[in-house]
């Protein structure tokens, strides 16, 4: 039976990065996309507390985009800028 498939339990994110990764012949993708679900997993999205209420579809998806924008600026290290989500 191969490791494939398998799930792996740990108790710390250092147990976790001791843990040996499993290789094949042409593993290099492979073990790049575990490495990004791993560090996604220790990065889980964060979302604005309350609610929000939108006049059209247009508007939230501006909000959204606002919002994407600076989750990404946070994890680049820069100042995220959030709008309010309505336009004045």
């Amino acid at each position: 039976m191969s490791g494939e498939g398998r799930v792996q339990r740990f108790r710390s994110v250092a147990e976790m990065d001791a843990a040996p990764v499993e290789r094949s012949d042409d593993d290099s993708f492979d073990r790049f996309l575990r490495h990004c679900a791993r560090i996604r997993a220790l990065s889980p999205r964060v979302y604005p507390r309350g609610v929000f209420r939108y006049r059209s579809l247009e508007e939230a998806q501006r909000a959204r985009e606002q919002f994407d924008a600076a989750e990404v600026s946070i994890h680049e290290g820069t100042k995220p800028h959030l709008g309010s989500g309505h336009d004045s």
